[in-house]
């Protein structure tokens, strides 16, 4: 008996297994072809149509997609990094040597440092691409705000990520940036506005409960502070990117796609 291929992939995609997660198929009709892309989870982030103007490599540089494309690097490198990494004050050196030079595929580690300083490039020039090119006007505006966020937690995970290899160089550059957070408006026991927040002759805000103390777990960089950027860098950072990267992009189907030249 021959076999048949048509007869084959028409039983499967008329069977109802294959209907229960397709509901609709590619044919020729333009509402056939809307509705397989709004019913599909991965299809639905899409745009039906595209602007050939907003598609054009000159106008939008694809830095958004590049943005994407390497968070995504960093999120799969991550994650085999976290099979070996130790975030102790006595481990957290020797594995990132040993990931260096002793573990299969540790230019897992340099690939993602690698990644860090690309995604910060190409967000930093999605941002230059948006505003160069107007595409933050109305009715851009509250999308363009959630890009100034996703931008200023793009540069956090960066930062917290500093600190991870826990050499010297990691140490002391955490130990100066968080320093400027004594400066911070209010929250700083050294910031503008700190003096005001008091009680009689009881201060609110000092260096044992301001900003800084908050991000270090203590006066100083130590293994409080070890455990704090780990769980920033690899869990709470991430969750919030996502679900702001999310609406991002649902934002920018409803404001009418990539916005295109005047």
């Amino acid at each position: 008996m021959k076999f048949n291929f048509d007869e084959f992939k028409k039983s499967i995609t008329k069977g109802q297994i294959w209907k229960s997660m397709f509901r609709h198929g590619y044919s020729t009709d333009d509402r056939d072809r809307a509705l397989t892309v709004l019913t599909n989870v991965f299809f639905h982030l899409h745009p039906v149509k595209v602007r050939k103007s907003g598609a054009r490599f000159g106008f939008t540089w694809c830095a958004g997609g590049l943005s994407f494309f390497v968070f995504l690097t960093l999120v799969v490198s991550g994650i085999l990094l976290m099979f070996y990494y130790r975030p102790t004050v006595e481990y957290a050196y020797n594995d990132i040597v040993a990931l260096r030079e002793h573990i299969p595929f540790g230019i897992m580690r340099e690939l993602h440092r690698w990644g860090a300083h690309a995604m910060v490039i190409t967000v930093w020039l999605h941002m230059l691409r948006v505003f160069m090119t107007g595409s933050y006007k109305p009715p851009r505006e509250f999308n363009w705000v959630i890009g100034v966020v996703l931008l200023v937690l793009t540069m956090l995970l960066s930062f917290t990520g500093y600190l991870l290899p826990w050499d010297q160089l990691a140490i002391w550059a955490i130990t100066v940036g968080s320093n400027m957070a004594r400066a911070t408006p209010f929250l700083g026991h050294e910031g503008p506005g700190a003096s005001l927040l008091s009680i009689g002759d009881i201060q609110l805000v000092h260096s044992g409960d301001d900003v800084r103390f908050a991000l270090l777990g203590g006066r100083f960089v130590g293994a409080a502070t070890l455990l704090r950027f780990y769980i920033l860098h690899c869990v709470a950072i991430p969750v919030v990117v996502v679900i702001l990267m999310a609406v991002h992009f649902w934002r920018i189907r409803k404001d009418g796609g990539i916005s295109g030249p005047l």
